[in-house]
């Protein structure tokens, strides 16, 4: 078909333009003109088409809600006179353009101070002057080149997670005291005989007062740990790490008291050291990213309601009952209404998964969690927020309750490993007591030092944190190490349609039925570019752009169909009962001169590279939809002949078949997206979010996964897998290392030097091991170029 010529590119985005035009919409123009004005067009010198993600018009009233001074104190994260902090989530951030340019941003508003961008987190951080600017201005001046925040009602609600600082200076304490420890043993170590023994005897000393914050402030972590483990009769492996930190300093305490060596404090502070790193390694992972949203995530901070003639923006918490609310195009139904002015054409596929849009009528209730997709509405409130269905839906009693974890293999092999070290301490006590009672304490202090079992924690710490930034770099963000486990005992995967093997905004119109001419293809195009109807925008997109733009006795039945006279043909397309065809599901039925044409399939297409990413899994797969079964076929080629499909399931149907496949011993893996899928996601053994981008909704789950990357989800288990052989190897070494140990510690042969050479290295060489172990299975993952971080 016909089409305008395209001869360049948008000078601000990039995307084609018509002839003889220099950019392709107006929001572009605008941008270019503002950053222009105030010469900031080196912008476009820094990367290639960097305005891509910048053409989302924006209506000029939308951040009216900043204008209410209680809404502004609950964002703000500081304020006096003369400043005022707020930090906002930005989106469109994606490359060093968009840095550049916000960092740059005082040009633009001089009453904005400074700005600093968190490019992994997409966040700036704006500090602005209250009495030149306020905070509305500030946003819609981000919005104004470009960078829109996106502020949602969990922002007033719940605070970042601070940064575990504690941990931070406890590591800075007992690196400071080991390194010094260890300089002032290197005399001892290498038997100096010049050194006088009034300045060993010092030494020593110094090294005990150095030993003291370390055994006394550092280890805390661990001596909680321990300490919870035995109240709940469990001895995990926290146990023989404290066992052997207060070993290793009482003994050597009593060694430096009694004059008889120099102890083992570089040992035990080494072993402080080095776990102390690997849980902040573990602890630093994502906290940009929220594991636990609920749909406050999802809800705006505030919405238009209708008083006396008037729009007033009000906040989600103060709308009451009897409240008229105005609904703009696009935006979601923050609460269960009634329809009492406007068109109403609601999208459901995040609470129900229900693909196609309803039409709804005067009259009609609205539920909250729908998106208006036909201009705008208003609704009478006849439940409050707190109250609607949405938030019934979440707030159902099985998403309140914790999911059972199985316990980690981590903690087992632990819980082993201490009883057996018990045991020979034991066995060693008996049989010196009857041999040689001297031999006691050096002996069972011996095993107890070297049988801790760092390198087991090391490596797990370590592998896991290194696997989980790996993971990271590829879009899949997991909340815990625990989740590795979880997706590498994967046995059974349960997938959701609408969003997840699909995109929610990506949408096709396929044509079935007896071959159309060029100009009838072209009377269906002109027909369906009279509506603004969602199915008549994919038909129009299926067709190409009109030869004519003249129809004749043009008819439209709302939520039906449409009729006309085009090319001297009459033309009619709808629903089936509008067409008098068969009901065949979604799709839009298509009648020339009364003859029955065919139809147009509407399809949301699957997402690139799901076809063979399921060819890969190696495991039972089902498919949970809230969606009707009209693409049943063509899902159960793509999903295999053994798969289960199941259509039309409400949230609790998809959270009992995951129970269901549980009770068989399966470990499910479910991925979805929508609040539909929430207790399915909480239930699973591991459950995992799509999302397209940063800002778009994912319920509670163990791990967030960008859309694109659902075709590694193969890669992805493979890499949990190997991170479970790499901790297997390690304690296998672990083990060597400890009856290496161990055969000396029994007969108290086990000097002080060996000790210190024994503990340390054992830990250096289990992190380079671990680490290298862990960036040769990354190998394994496909690499993306273009890959962004959310």
């Amino acid at each position: 078909m016909p089409s305008a010529i395209v001869t360049s590119r948008c000078a601000h985005c990039g995307e084609p333009c018509a002839r003889n035009a220099t950019f392709c919409c107006a929001g572009c123009k605008t941008v270019y003109e503002l950053l222009n004005e105030h010469g900031l067009c080196d912008y476009y010198t820094l990367n290639e088409n960097p305005g891509s993600a910048q053409r989302t018009p924006v209506r000029p009233d939308k951040f009216a809600f900043l204008d209410d001074p209680k809404t502004t104190q609950q964002l703000l994260q500081y304020q006096d006179a003369e400043q005022a902090h707020v930090t906002f989530h930005l989106p469109n951030i994606h490359c060093s353009s968009c840095l550049w340019l916000l960092e740059n941003i005082h040009r633009v508003e001089p009453g904005i101070r400074r700005s600093e961008v968190v490019f992994s987190a997409k966040e700036a951080r704006i500090v602005y002057d209250p009495q030149k600017v306020s905070l509305r201005k500030v946003a819609e001046t981000l919005t104004s080149i470009g960078y829109e925040p996106y502020i949602s009602l969990q922002d007033l609600r719940r605070a970042k997670p601070p940064v575990n600082r504690k941990l931070i200076y406890q590591l800075g304490v007992a690196g400071f005291c080991f390194a010094n420890i260890m300089l002032l043993s290197f005399p001892e170590y290498f038997g100096d005989p010049h050194m006088e023994s009034s300045m060993e005897n010092l030494f020593r000393y110094l090294n005990l007062a150095l030993s003291l914050p370390v055994f006394l402030y550092s280890a805390q972590a661990f001596y909680s740990s321990a300490w919870n483990g035995i109240k709940h009769g469990f001895l995990n492996i926290d146990v023989p790490i404290v066992l052997a930190i207060v070993t290793t300093f009482t003994r050597s305490l009593v060694d430096v008291l009694m004059g008889t060596g120099s102890g083992y404090f570089d040992s035990m502070t080494g072993i402080v050291l080095f776990m102390l790193a690997g849980r902040l390694l573990q602890d630093k992972t994502y906290k940009g990213l929220s594991f636990d949203r609920d749909y406050t995530a999802y809800f705006p901070v505030a919405v238009t309601v209708m008083k006396d003639g008037l729009e007033k923006p009000v906040q989600l918490p103060d709308i009451r009952t009897g409240d008229t609310l105005l609904i703009h195009h696009q935006e979601l139904v923050p609460a269960d209404g009634i329809l009492v002015r406007g068109k109403a054409r609601i999208d459901y596929s995040f609470v129900t998964g229900e693909s196609v849009p309803v039409e709804k009528q005067m009259g009609e209730i609205i539920y909250a969690g729908g998106r208006q997709l036909d201009g705008n509405m208003e609704i009478l409130t006849i439940r409050e927020v707190a109250q609607s269905y949405l938030t019934s839906l979440w707030n159902r009693t099985e998403l309140q309750q914790e999911k059972k974890q199985r316990p980690s293999f981590i903690h087992l092999l632990g819980q082993y490993f201490t009883w057996v070290v018990l045991f020979i301490a034991a066995v060693t006590t008996i049989y010196w007591g009857i041999h040689d009672k001297a031999r006691i304490w050096p002996a069972v202090t011996s095993i107890l030092i070297v049988a801790c079992p760092c390198a087991l924690l090391l490596a797990s710490s370590f592998t896991n944190g290194h696997i989980l930034r790996i993971l990271s770099r590829r879009g899949l963000y997991l909340r815990n190490a625990q989740a590795i486990e979880s997706l590498a005992a994967t046995t059974h995967v349960v997938f959701d349609k609408t969003g997840t093997l699909t995109g929610r905004d990506q949408s096709a119109a396929e044509w079935q039925g007896r071959q159309l001419t060029v100009s009838e293809r072209s009377a269906i195009s002109a027909l369906a570019a009279q509506s603004l109807h969602p199915a008549s925008r994919m038909v129009l997109d299926a067709c190409g752009k009109p030869l004519v733009k003249t129809i004749d006795r043009f008819e439209e039945s709302a939520g039906q169909g449409l009729q006309g006279w085009v090319h001297q043909m009459h033309v009619q397309m709808g629903s089936a009962a509008y067409t008098g065809a068969r009901d065949t599901g979604s799709a839009v039925h298509v009648n020339i001169n009364g003859d029955y044409a065919g139809c147009f399939r509407l399809r949301h297409p699957y997402r690139e590279g799901i076809r063979a990413m399921l060819r890969q899994l190696p495991f039972e797969r089902s498919l949970i939809s809230g969606d009707h079964d009209g693409d049943a076929p063509s899902l159960q080629q793509l999903m295999g002949t053994g798969a289960t499909l199941r259509f039309r399931q409400q949230p609790q149907d998809k959270l009992d078949y995951v129970l269901s496949l549980q009770q068989k011993g399966e470990r499910v893996l479910m991925i979805g997206d929508g609040l539909n899928d929430a207790g399915a996601l909480k239930q699973s053994d591991t459950g995992i979010s799509i999302a397209d981008d940063g800002h778009h909704f994912t319920p509670a789950s163990d791990g967030i996964l960008e859309a694109k990357r659902l075709r590694d989800l193969p890669a992805f288990i493979r890499i949990g897998k190997a991170s479970r052989r790499i901790v297997l190897f390690a304690f296998a070494y672990s083990v060597i290392y400890n009856i290496t140990g161990l055969y000396f510690a029994v007969q108290g042969l086990l000097s002080p030097l060996t000790a210190a050479i024994l503990m340390p290295s054992s830990s250096i060489s289990i992190i380079i091991l671990t680490y290298g172990m862990s960036e040769w299975a990354a190998r394994r993952l496909p690499v993306d170029d273009h890959h962004r971080s959310l």
